[in-house]
């Protein structure tokens, strides 16, 4: 099977925040600020919230420590008394049961001693093979600045420097037994894929972000909590070669088994305590780390300013996901022997073309996102406080760097990556580490970043709707509703209230809606563990959520309902503009096929999810009889799939769409009946034609539902390109 690229998406968000001033400063805070602008990284004191998410986590390490240590007592303990017990009754009874009896109780404690000290014997060794290490005669430029940040911050210089391929930016070491109690040196890493996404002084202040946590002694909790956690997922997980040597030892004999079977169930106990130790050691630490996020934050603020953090970490969503859509083409591309020829120009294009199709500004030649802009279709009034987050979330960051009072100059400065002596060389070497993992069957073809984006623009904007819309279908399909409305005498609706920003609104509101009821049945049902939440600005209890959710529900039926109604004053004004130019009368019998299709949609991929639900069993250790019973249960759904998938097949609206390989593939599996278990071993190659053809399946299914919409989209653009004069039915905005 071909290596995924999504191997590569190792992303640690990085720092970064701003400060804005949206009102009139009182005298006061003008000389404040002026005062705070002037401040050095050394004025940078620890709030309260640090200091008080410091003293949890550690309190909460040392809880884990003591619960251990006393678990690891009393095991000795338990395993002195089994051993002396088994002596005794050996010595006492002397015969081969007595034998028997008193090896399996002394080794009853000693299983459970050596499953609670098996993780000291798991080796940890960290793979850098994906990093580059650079140092200073190669890249002078860059250490030059790592060097004044360094001296500016008041830290140590970092141990190594390394690149990396992904858009990051992060500190780290080796977190080892060891690394708990003596001095360990930091390290830095440098994802290219941020470099190429800002400026020098922007990657100033994310450095300096970096340099903050080097200055955090708090940084060594994390290697508390990271061996904490290595010892929890050994002992809840990575029990594999345990369990098989324990079975082994109660095959020698039923009555040794009998002790074998108490010591696991002992074990199942220590593993019930430590998932709790767990959610304990880990939320707390998690609250440390946003408050170091914002330390550090304020640490960047104050060598830079809020302007270069704002910028780099507002345009962060915006350049991963543009990374991330690049490596998604390429592993699509994968049986098709197609690499990257530079992945680092491919990503500079896709940016310049998602800005483009956004509208944003270009400063530096990189574009400049808005907050307003991230949170313009964010309409939930739910706030929940995600307590297993690492990392603030943006609008909290802004907010207290706000609160700091920081300032400095927009500088328009050169482009990071013209601090590398020749960045050419390094972005190639680095796509190469990208792709060298990748198995391909013939001779490669590196595209061009031309190319690509020929490409890349084309597979897009064949998925996008036209920028009428304003964004309206981007989420929500055409709603059913009754196509006998229209009369000729009503009044015709006027086309720009149609898709106007409150009709907008209305659709991103209603979908905020559905997702906080969801939310909101979860923690009503306890599937959700939350205590208090905030919605409008108010705060809840969990009890109340039930309530709550029974008003959102009568909320979004009001919201629904007006949909509903400019959705069929979208019908009646396309129907009338068909009338006046004399078309043949077809947009009625797209919608009627379209809203057909969307009746029996939900449950022809109920299909897919059914089947791929009943074969989840393939995926674990399941006993053969079970294996047997449980093949037996798929029969009939095949069966329905067989039918659905042969439908699909001869579907003209999907003729151009189907490969002749996924043809080849879905023919295969619906002719035949094939048999994936032989009673002992399966037979993967079969799995494989069933899951090829469940992919397919559910692909075409979703494709037709596409295609649909879109031509229905599409000629009511065509219609009003003609009535209106208009040129323009290019892409809606697409943030992706």
């Amino acid at each position: 099977m071909a290596s995924n690229l999504f191997f590569f998406r190792n992303f640690c968000y990085l720092g970064g925040a701003f400060h804005e001033v949206g009102y009139k400063a009182s005298a006061y805070q003008t000389i404040n600020c002026l005062i705070r602008s002037k401040m050095t990284k050394k004025d940078v004191k620890l709030s309260k919230e640090f200091k008080a998410q410091a003293t949890k986590a550690i309190f909460a390490i040392c809880f884990f420590v003591f619960t251990y240590s006393l678990i690891l007592l009393l095991t000795i303990a338990l395993t002195g008394v089994c051993i002396y017990a088994g002596i005794a009754l050996i010595v006492l009874s002397p015969s081969f049961v007595s034998l028997a009896l008193g090896i399996g109780l002394s080794s009853m404690g000693i299983l459970v001693l050596i499953f609670l000290l098996k993780f000291s014997t798991k080796a940890s060794k960290s793979d850098y093979s994906h990093l580059i290490e650079i140092d200073e005669s190669q890249e002078p430029k860059l250490f030059n600045l790592i060097r004044e940040l360094v001296q500016e911050v008041g830290t140590r210089f970092p141990k190594k420097v390394y690149l990396s391929s992904e858009v990051n930016a992060a500190v780290f070491y080796d977190s080892s037994f060891w690394s708990m109690f003596l001095p360990t040196q930091k390290s830095l890493q440098i994802g290219l894929g941020l470099v190429n996404t800002v400026s020098q002084e922007e990657l100033k202040a994310i450095l300096a972000h970096e340099f903050g946590h080097f200055s955090q002694r708090t940084m060594k909790v994390g290697s508390y909590v990271y061996n904490v956690n290595r010892v929890i997922f050994n002992m809840l997980y990575d029990n594999e070669s345990y369990k098989n040597r324990v079975h082994k030892w109660g095959n020698f004999s039923w009555l040794i088994s009998l002790f074998v079977v108490i010591a696991i169930q002992i074990n199942q106990g220590i593993q019930w305590v430590l998932r709790q130790l767990y959610d304990v050691v880990n939320k707390n630490y998690m609250g440390l780390s946003r408050e170091m996020e914002f330390h550090a934050d304020e640490i960047a603020a104050s060598i830079t300013g809020f302007l270069p953090l704002k910028k780099s970490l507002l345009r962060m969503g915006l350049a991963d996901a543009s990374f991330n859509n690049i490596l998604d083409y390429y592993n699509e591309k994968i049986p098709d022997n197609i690499k990257s020829e530079n992945i680092y120009n491919d990503q500079s294009r896709v940016i310049h073309f998602l800005a483009e199709l956004n509208n944003y500004t270009l400063t530096n030649n990189l574009p400049d996102v808005s907050l307003e802009e991230q949170s313009k279709f964010d309409k939930s009034k739910l706030v929940i406080k995600n307590q297993w987050a690492s990392h603030p979330r943006i609008d909290d960051r802004i907010k207290r760097l706000v609160q700091s009072g920081y300032s400095g100059d927009d500088k328009t400065d050169e482009l990071a990556n013209d601090l590398f002596t020749d960045i050419l060389v390094i972005q190639k070497r680095l796509t190469d580490n990208i792709f060298k993992e990748i198995h391909y069957e013939g001779e490669t073809k590196a595209f061009s970043s031309d190319k690509f984006i020929e490409a890349y623009k084309r597979e897009i904007l064949s998925k996008a709707f036209s920028k009428m819309y304003n964004g309206y279908y981007d989420y929500k399909n055409p709603v059913n509703f009754d196509l006998g409305i229209y009369d000729s005498k009503m009044d015709i609706p006027v086309f720009s209230e149609l898709y106007s920003d409150e009709k907008v609104d209305l659709v991103y509101s209603a979908i905020a809606l559905q997702n906080d009821i969801e939310t909101l049945k979860n923690i009503a049902n306890k599937t959700l563990l939350i205590k208090t939440f905030d919605y409008d600005g108010v705060r809840y209890v969990n009890k109340e959520a039930g309530i709550l959710t029974e008003s959102l529900k009568s909320e979004l039926e009001t919201i629904n309902d007006r949909i509903e109604r400019n959705d069929a004053d979208i019908y009646i004004y396309f129907l009338h503009q068909e009338s006046i130019q004399n078309r043949p009368k077809v947009l009625g019998q797209i919608y009627s096929l379209f809203f057909a299709f969307d009746r029996v949609f939900d449950s022809k991929f109920n299909i897919f999810i059914q089947l791929s639900n009943e074969l989840q069993f393939v995926h674990t250790n399941t006993p053969f009889g079970e294996i047997s019973k449980n093949l037996d249960k798929i029969k009939q759904i095949e069966e329905v799939l067989k039918e659905e998938i042969n439908v699909l097949l001869s579907d003209d609206i999907l003729s151009a769409e189907i490969t002749q390989e996924s043809r080849d593939n879905l023919n295969k599996y619906s002719s035949e009946q094939w048999e994936y278990f032989d009673g002992a071993v399966y037979s993967d190659d079969n799995l494989n034609i069933l899951f090829k053809a469940l992919h397919n399946y559910s692909f075409l299914l979703s494709r037709k539902y596409f295609l649909m919409k879109k031509t229905l989209l599409a000629y009511q653009a065509e219609l009003v390109e003609k009535s209106l004069g208009l040129s323009d039915v290019a892409a809606s905005q697409v943030y992706i």
